[in-house]
């Protein structure tokens, strides 16, 4: 996958709101480790514990929807607080109680309205797994973390899964590709091409 592409996954989580010194919190799991996601027929993709450990420091925001003009928190001033454990990416963002959309969204997950999470990054380093029985599973080891989101709909569909299958498709082309090339190898040979 292109490193220089942006990238989100979402979750559905079970976000918690607090309140606690006249200060309203949304928090929860962003991210959860080791859990696989079937993004297509045949396609899958899991975050491997310390894909976030060299990106936590970076200048990260906490959004509504990804809508970059509704920021709820930013860890370099103290209002988002991000860190991992042995589940995953876990967030607290301190809402702003003179920010009537973050009061909003607080009032919304309270009540269970809106409970997904969803993360965008670039990806640094990945493994790519060839499965037996066809299937292919992509496993993030390294993430380059630019935001979090708290979203009504997840992105996962319209984003991940369209450049994933783009390549899952160049993936299947060159194996093709190679076994044509492999055979007409074997046929220039004077191999049977039954063997191939």
């Amino acid at each position: 996958m292109s490193r220089e592409k942006r990238q989100m996954r979402s979750i559905s989580v079970d976000l918690k709101t607090r309140a606690e010194d006249d200060e309203m919190v949304i928090e929860g799991y962003f991210a959860v480790f080791n859990s696989e996601t079937e993004l297509f027929r045949g396609a899958y993709e899991e975050i491997s514990p310390g894909a976030f450990d060299d990106t936590l420091s970076n200048d990260i925001r906490a959004l509504i929807n990804h809508d970059t003009g509704l920021v709820l928190g930013r860890n370099k001033s103290g209002t988002l607080d991000l860190k991992t454990d042995s589940r995953g990416l876990w967030g607290s963002i301190r809402i702003n109680a003179n920010d009537s959309d973050a009061v909003n969204l607080y009032q919304r997950v309270k009540r269970g309205d809106v409970d997904q999470c969803s993360f965008g990054f670039n990806i640094i380093n990945e493994e790519t797994d060839f499965r037996d029985d066809g299937t292919v599973k992509w496993t993030l080891k390294e993430i380059d973390l630019h935001e979090v989101s708290v979203v009504t709909f997840p992105a996962y569909a319209d984003t991940g899964v369209q450049a994933r299958k783009r390549d899952y498709e160049d993936i299947q082309k060159r194996k093709l590709e190679t076994k044509k090339n492999n055979l007409k190898e074997r046929v220039k040979n004077g191999i049977k091409a039954t063997d191939a």
